[in-house]
Order: structure tokens, then C-alpha cells, then sequence
């Protein structure tokens, strides 16, 4: 036997051989998986009838979805870099709010709204990832902190400018802007009209709207979800900076030492959430032409939870944004699903902490089978 032979025949003696069940096993999509084939064949049996799966329900359930995709995906790449961030909520509350006072109050034109205030936010970003850094402090304490701040202005400043916590009209000045329609409006209408013209889909048979389709086309709150997914999961996995992001999560010390720019990837990621923050935010004030002080709240929590459900790990270094996106995919069919089974709609509540609780135990395994843990 030569030399070389003999090494390999070394090597591979040394190397552990993973099964493929193993291998599924890890994938930190798989509890998403199953959870998303669950959830469907439950309402598939539980509510079909209801009209959970026409084209009207099917929307429904899609723009809720999509409301929890757009900050998990923000969420899963700040806790797969080791950090989080408590205040995504209040920064939803707080960029639509600055959105209405910059248009509404200030007669700023929306395009000018909105561009300002995406860059105030992810100035904010900024500065809750430069303190965690600077400081060492927790980002649990240190974003905490930015939740209760950022709320407070979210309901101080309309008190004092408008005497109200809710300001409207932005529907209104939003006419004609070239901006506006990015985050508040519709694709894919020719296409849905022809559906409801052949039949596929269902149409107004009274009315002003007679004749036309329930559903008129794709809200661009969907497109953002469906695009940030897209990008999330290729910036992950396809790129040196996700391979960065893996890194400050999992060993940040030793990252460090082999060249990876640790302080800037979590810096960028916490911008990153509040970006996806603000195009929630500005997305639901297109939608519903207002901006109140109560918005977003328990935000934070939905989309830590649906990164988790995800296969994310809450110590860093592991998870996937595809998971994530099941996992909010999973939150917006339960939440409908439970209206249209006619269930009581407060224990959307109980299921979270239910399946919060699954996950975390099932990720602790998923851990202790990748590092040999008992």
C-alpha cells in the first residue's frame, strides 16, 4: 500500500460517517417543515369548507404571513450573528408614526416621508448595534432599553403635535406620489381580472364592483416579504458575508482572530432588522392610509418566535431564513385558520406559547446532536 493510500485509509478511519436521517435531522428547516405540513393538514380538514383555501382566504392568510416574514427575516440574521433585538415592535410603531407627522403634519411630500424616515431608522439600527459593541452589554438590555424609548415617542409626539394618537389622511396626499405605490400597492391585476372573467376565481355579482375579481391582485407587502426571503437566504448562503454572519454568532472570539469583521457584520445586521422594521411599517400605513401610536406592538416577540420555530438557535451561529419564513408562514395560517374553524381567536395566544416551547426543546436536541452534547 503506498504512502498516500495508507493516509487516506488514516483519514477516513478518523472521519465519522453521518447517516442521511441524521443529516435531515439538522437541517435547521425541518421543524418549519413539519410544522408547515401540520398546521395545512389540520385546516385542510378542520376548515376547508369555510373558505379558508378560495382565493379570498388564501389572501388573507398570505398578507398575514407576510407581515411576520418581513421582520423574521430581519430577526433570523441578528440572532443567527448572536444578538437580538426587543425593539423591532416599537420600531414599527415609530417609522409609521414618523412617516404621518413628516407628510401629514410637516405637508413633506411621502416619497421625501418615507426615504427620511428609513434613514432615521436604520440610524437607530445603528446606534443600538454600536452601544452593544461599544459597551458589551447585552443587545436583550441594551434594545429593551430602544423598545421603551422609541415607544414613548411614538405616543409623545402626536399628543403634542396633533392632540391625538392617531393620524390619518395619508391615503389622501399619497395620490400620485411615485413612491407610494413600492410599499402600498398591487401587481398582477390583468391577470387576476382575467381570472375572475373565466371563472377561476370568485367576482362581485352586486354592486359598483359587479363583475369584479374578490382578489384584484398581489399586495406589495407580499412582494417585500417574498423579496427580502429571497435575498436573506442567498446573502446566507451563497455569499462570504453570510458565512461572516455564521461566524459572529457562533465563536465571535475565534471569528476574530481568522480575519472576520465581527463588530461591523452585527452592526449592519441590527440595521438590517430596523430596515425590515420601517417596510413593514410603511407597507401597513399605505394599506391603511393611517398611523397610530398602538401599532406593532408584541412584534418583537412574533418574530423571535417565528425564527425560532424556524431552527434557529437562540445562542447564535445556526438557523436558516427559509425556516424562518415557514415559521411565519405558520403564524398567519393559525391566526386565520382559527377565524375561519370558528375557534376562539385568543387562543392564538396559547399556540405561541405552545409552539414556542416545542421549538426551543426541539433546537436544545438539534444542538446537543451537532456538538455531542449530552
Amino acid at each position: 500500500m503506498s504512502e498516500m493510500t495508507q493516509q487516506q485509509t488514516a483519514a477516513d478511519e478518523r472521519v465519522k460517517e453521518m447517516s442521511p436521517l441524521r443529516r435531515a435531522l439538522i437541517r435547521p428547516e425541518l421543524g418549519g417543515i413539519c410544522g408547515t405540513i401540520v398546521v395545512f393538514a389540520c385546516f385542510f380538514v378542520f376548515a376547508f369548507d369555510s373558505g379558508m383555501f378560495n382565493s379570498q382566504g388564501v389572501m388573507n392568510w398570505s398578507t398575514v404571513s407576510a407581515q411576520f416574514m418581513i421582520i423574521a427575516v430581519g430577526a433570523c440574521l441578528l440572532m443567527i450573528a448572536g444578538e437580538f433585538d426587543l425593539s423591532v415592535g416599537s420600531m414599527i410603531g415609530f417609522s409609521g408614526m414618523m412617516i404621518a407627522i413628516f407628510s401629514v403634519t410637516m405637508g413633506w411630500p411621502v416619497w421625501i416621508a418615507i426615504l427620511v424616515t428609513f434613514a432615521l431608522c436604520i440610524a437607530i439600527g445603528a446606534v443600538n448595534g454600536f452601544i452593544v459593541i461599544r459597551t458589551g452589554l447585552p443587545s436583550f438590555i441594551v434594545t429593551l432599553a430602544s423598545l421603551f424609548i422609541l415607544r414613548g415617542f411614538t405616543i409623545y409626539l402626536p399628543q403634542t403635535l396633533e392632540r391625538k394618537t392617531i393620524i390619518g389622511g395619508i391615503r389622501d396626499i399619497a395620490e400620485g406620489d411615485w413612491l407610494a405605490p413600492i410599499f402600498g400597492g398591487k401587481i398582477l391585476k390583468g391577470l387576476f381580472q382575467w381570472m375572475g372573467d373565466t371563472g377561476i376565481i370568485a367576482t362581485f355579482e352586486r354592486g359598483s364592483r359587479a363583475g369584479d375579481p374578490v382578489v384584484d391582485g398581489i399586495p406589495m407587502l407580499i412582494v417585500w416579504a417574498i423579496a427580502l426571503v429571497i435575498v436573506g437566504h442567498l446573502l446566507l448562503t451563497r455569499t462570504q458575508f453570510g458565512n461572516w454572519i455564521f461566524a459572529a454568532g457562533g465563536d465571535a472570539q475565534a471569528a476574530r482572530y481568522v480575519g472576520v469583521p465581527v463588530n461591523r457584520v452585527k452592526v449592519l445586521m441590527f440595521m438590517f432588522t430596523a430596515f425590515c422594521a420601517c417596510v413593514f411599517a410603511t407597507c401597513q400605513v399605505m394599506e391603511f392610509g393611517s398611523a397610530g401610536a398602538d401599532r406593532g406592538l408584541l412584534k418583537e416577540f412574533e418574530a423571535i418566535i417565528a425564527v425560532v420555530i424556524g431552527g434557529a438557535l437562540l445562542t447564535g451561529g445556526y438557523g436558516s431564513v427559509i425556516g424562518a419564513a415557514l415559521g411565519a408562514l405558520i403564524f398567519g395560517v393559525v391566526q386565520q385558520g382559527l377565524f375561519f374553524a370558528g375557534v376562539e381567536s385568543s387562543l392564538f395566544r396559547v399556540f405561541l406559547g405552545v409552539i414556542l416551547l416545542f421549538a426551543v426543546v426541539l433546537n436544545t436536541y438539534i444542538r446537543r446532536m451537532i456538538t455531542g452534547e449530552r
